[in-house]
C-alpha cells in the first residue's frame, strides 16, 4: 500500500508524533478528543461518508486532520479502510454499539488484523448496560450519575453546557484511556478495546463531591454547599453595571485580605464564616458590597492580589484578558478564534497542523489490496 501516514508534507510536532491514528467522522466527544491527539502531534487520518460536505463542518474541532471519504459498504473502499487500520496505532469511533460490527469493523475482526492497535469507542451509556443502545445527550448520561442534581441555583437544575459528559467525561477519558492503553501496547505488542462511555466518566469526575458526601460535609440541595454556589467565599457577586465578579477565598487568610480589600472591617470568626447557618446573611452582605463598584473597578482594585478574585468574562471577552494574551491561551487560524493546544511540553512543543482539509476519496489516498 501506499504511506497515508506522515505524508501531508506538514511536519509533525508534539509528544506524539510518530503515533498513526484512523478516527471515524462524528460529533461532539469524538472529534473533541481526536483534536486533542493531532495537536499533540499524532498523525490522524479522519472517514467520512461519500455525501460528506468539502468544508469543515467544525472548523475547530476538525482542526488538524487529513479528511477522505469512504463508502463502508464498498468492497474496495473498506479495503482500503483496513489497509489503513493495519498500519495504525488507534482507531476512535462514537457510533451506536453494534454499528461498526455490521460494518465490518468491529474490534474482533480489525485487532484480528492488527494485534497491537488500541480501539476507542465512546459512548454516552457504554458498549454494555441495559441502556447500551439508547438514544441520548449529555445532559441525560449526568442526569443518572447526580452530576446534574447537584449543579444549578436552588429551585432547578441546570446544565452546566455540555462540559461534563460529552467533553470532561467523555473526550478527556477517551484521550486519556488511549494514550494509556498505547503505552501498554508498546510494552505488549497486543491492543484493546477502550470502552469510554460519558456516563462512567461524569462519575469519575465526581469524585470530590462524592467523597464531601460519605464524609458528611454535602448536602443534596442546590446552593448549600461549598461549591455550589452556596458558600459566600465561593460564588459570583453582581456588580453595579450589572457585570458579575468571582469570588474563591477559600483559605481564612485570603478571605481576610479580601474582606479587607473591600473594606468589611467587621466579619465573622472562622468557625462562624464556615457555619453554613450564617451563610445567607454573609451572602446578602457581600452582595450589597459588590454591588457598589463596576466589575471594571473591583478588577482595578482586587486582581493580581491573593484575594481569589477574577471578573466573569463573556466568550468574546476572554481572547483579550492580559494573562490569557501573555500566554497565547488563544489562536486565530483562518479568521477563527479558538482556543489554543493544551497542555503545554517544556520539548515536545504542540502545535495545530496546517493540513489540507479538503476531503479526498480513499480510492486515490490508499491503495486497494487484497483482503
Amino acid at each position: 500500500m501506499s504511506k497515508p501516514f506522515n505524508s501531508s508534507g506538514e511536519p509533525s510536532f508534539g509528544p506524539l508524533r510518530g503515533v498513526n491514528i484512523v478516527e471515524f467522522a462524528g460529533m461532539g466527544p469524538g472529534p473533541f478528543a481526536a483534536m486533542l491527539l493531532a495537536d499533540m502531534g499524532a498523525d490522524i487520518v479522519r472517514i467520512e461518508r461519500p455525501d460528506a460536505p468539502d468544508e469543515l463542518v467544525s472548523p475547530i474541532a476538525d482542526r488538524g486532520r487529513r479528511r477522505v471519504r469512504a463508502d463502508l459498504k464498498e468492497p474496495g473502499d473498506l479495503r482500503r479502510i483496513f489497509a489503513l487500520l493495519n498500519e495504525a496505532d488507534a482507531l476512535i469511533e462514537g457510533y451506536r454499539p453494534g454499528v461498526m460490527e455490521r460494518a465490518g469493523l468491529g474490534p474482533d475482526e480489525v485487532l484480528r488484523r492488527n494485534r497491537r492497535l488500541v480501539y476507542g469507542r465512546i459512548t454516552g451509556w457504554g458498549q454494555t448496560g441495559p441502556l447500551a443502545k439508547v438514544a441520548g445527550h449529555d445532559i441525560n448520561y449526568i442526569a443518572i450519575t447526580g452530576a446534574l442534581s447537584a449543579i444549578g441555583p436552588k429551585a432547578q437544575p441546570m446544565p452546566p453546557l455540555n462540559l461534563v459528559g460529552d467533553f470532561g467525561g467523555g473526550a478527556l477519558y477517551l484521550a486519556m484511556g488511549i494514550l494509556a492503553a498505547l503505552i501498554e501496547a508498546r510494552a505488549t505488542g497486543i491492543g484493546q478495546v477502550v470502552d469510554c462511555a460519558m456516563c462512567d466518566g461524569a462519575i469519575s469526575l465526581m469524585t470530590a463531591i462524592y467523597e464531601k458526601t460519605s464524609m458528611g460535609e454535602w448536602t443534596e440541595d442546590r446552593e448549600a454547599n461549598i461549591f455550589d454556589g452556596g458558600a459566600p467565599f465561593y460564588r459570583t457577586f453582581e456588580c453595579a453595571d450589572g457585570l458579575y465578579v468571582s469570588i474563591g477565598a477559600l483559605e481564612p487568610k485570603f478571605y481576610g485580605l479580601l474582606c479587607e480589600s473591600i473594606g468589611m472591617t467587621e466579619r465573622l470568626s472562622e468557625d462562624e464564616r464556615d457555619n453554613p447557618k450564617n451563610w445567607p446573611e454573609l451572602n446578602a452582605q457581600l452582595a450589597a458590597i459588590f454591588k457598589q463598584k463596576t466589575r471594571g473597578e473591583w478588577t482595578r482594585q482586587l486582581e493580581g492580589t491573593d484575594a481569589c478574585f477574577a471578573p466573569v468574562l463573556s466568550l468574546s471577552e476572554a481572547p483579550l484578558h492580559p494573562h490569557l494574551q501573555a500566554r497565547q491561551s488563544f489562536i486565530t487560524r483562518k479568521g477563527v478564534v479558538q482556543p489554543a493546544p493544551a497542555p503545554r511540553f517544556s520539548r515536545s512543543v504542540s502545535s495545530v497542523r496546517e493540513v489540507d482539509p479538503t476531503p479526498v476519496p480513499i480510492s486515490s489516498f490508499v491503495a486497494d489490496t487484497a483482503s
